[in-house]
């Protein structure tokens, strides 16, 4: 028994001893100012909860909830360190799903700070809005942020009601393919690229070699088709639009927030204060409860708080996650504002 209450004593000496070690550099650089450490236990569950970020009244009442769209939109699991990354449309539907649940939600903000991302992804998410709205009826609000361009954009347009922040940039509305042509540098160290096709066009689009007139023709066609996908869509939800007068405006550039109010592209310009308090005149409530769905381990103080965290650089001062792009010499078509990249 003593050998034993020893060799405890041991161990747990040799811990602290490691603790004290792994710690020091931390209070030699704070000086006076000594950190502290919380420890707290978590549930391992990934179930989205439940966060009010603005209470009106103490009890019951009716909610608002507040969505983010945020960063490139993929229809794959983001790339994250340390932690299992999200799968932007997914969370989305779970989003979604959660508050058609709950009879108290009485509508939803979709806060979009988004640059696009792929045409599946825009579209599917645009879809799950669309069934959202027609499953409840309750209003759904899109509140475009830093931007919210070309695929952000065009899951604004299943919404009620489009406003931005007075600094907001949006449109963007059209199609992009991005391609490569490494031929002549491979040529100049002396690499070539062999491809065996059971077909003329099975390489079509292929970096290692110049694009063929008839290639380009195709790929034109598909991103037409794409396009006018987008326009249709921009049409149906901008009723005060039509088809000729959108596809004047979708020449692919951006607009600022005054710029998109005054050719129709949005409905008004309005502060996150501002869309509760019309929200709250619009479904007769005089108290809300402001709320947000999050992972069991993201802290939201306040509706101000970050969108899912993820992994990424700046490009373009856009948040843009590398890992989406890890594939370049993929072809992929694109709802996506991406300039110089």
């Amino acid at each position: 028994m003593c050998i034993c209450n020893r060799t405890e004593r041991t161990n747990a000496t040799w811990f602290l001893r490691s603790l004290l070690l792994l710690i020091a550099p931390t209070f030699a650089s704070v000086g006076c100012n000594a950190p502290s450490f919380l420890i707290t236990p978590v549930t391992s569950s990934r179930n989205l909860v439940e966060t009010v970020l603005q209470k009106e009244t103490l009890f019951g009442g009716q909610k608002i909830v507040l969505i983010d769209v945020s960063g490139v939109l993929m229809n794959s699991e983001r790339s994250q360190f340390f932690s299992r990354g999200e799968h932007p449309v997914s969370l989305l539907l779970e989003q979604l799903d959660k508050a058609r649940r709950d009879a108290a939600v009485k509508a939803v903000i979709l806060r979009i700070n988004s640059p696009g991302g792929s045409v599946v992804a825009s579209e599917l998410m645009y879809d799950e809005v669309r069934y959202f709205k027609k499953k409840t009826g309750k209003p759904v609000v899109a509140l475009m942020m830093d931007v919210a361009a070309s695929g952000g954009y065009y899951i604004a347009c299943a919404c009620d009601e489009i406003v931005a922040q007075p600094s907001t940039v949006t449109g963007s509305i059209g199609v992009i393919m991005q391609l490569f042509d490494v031929s002549n540098t491979m040529s100049k160290i002396g690499v070539k690229s062999e491809a065996i096709t059971s077909g003329a066009m099975k390489d079509a689009g292929s970096p290692f070699r110049q694009m063929l007139p008839v290639e380009r023709a195709l790929f034109q066609d598909i991103v037409n088709d794409m396009y006018e996908r987008f326009v249709k869509v921009v049409a149906a939800g901008r009723p005060n639009l039509n088809e000729a007068q959108v596809r004047k405006l979708a020449d692919g550039r951006v607009y600022t927030a005054s710029q998109a109010k005054a050719v129709g592209l949005i409905d008004d310009i309005r502060t996150l204060r501002d869309t509760i308090r019309q929200l709250k005149t619009r479904i007769g409530a005089e108290k809300i409860r402001l709320v947000t769905y999050h992972r069991p381990a993201d802290h939201k103080p306040n509706y101000y708080a970050s969108a899912p965290r993820h992994a990424g650089v700046d490009v373009n001062l856009l948040k843009l996650d590398l890992s989406d792009w890890a594939n370049l010499g993929t072809p992929r078509f694109m709802y996506l504002w991406q300039p110089g990249f």
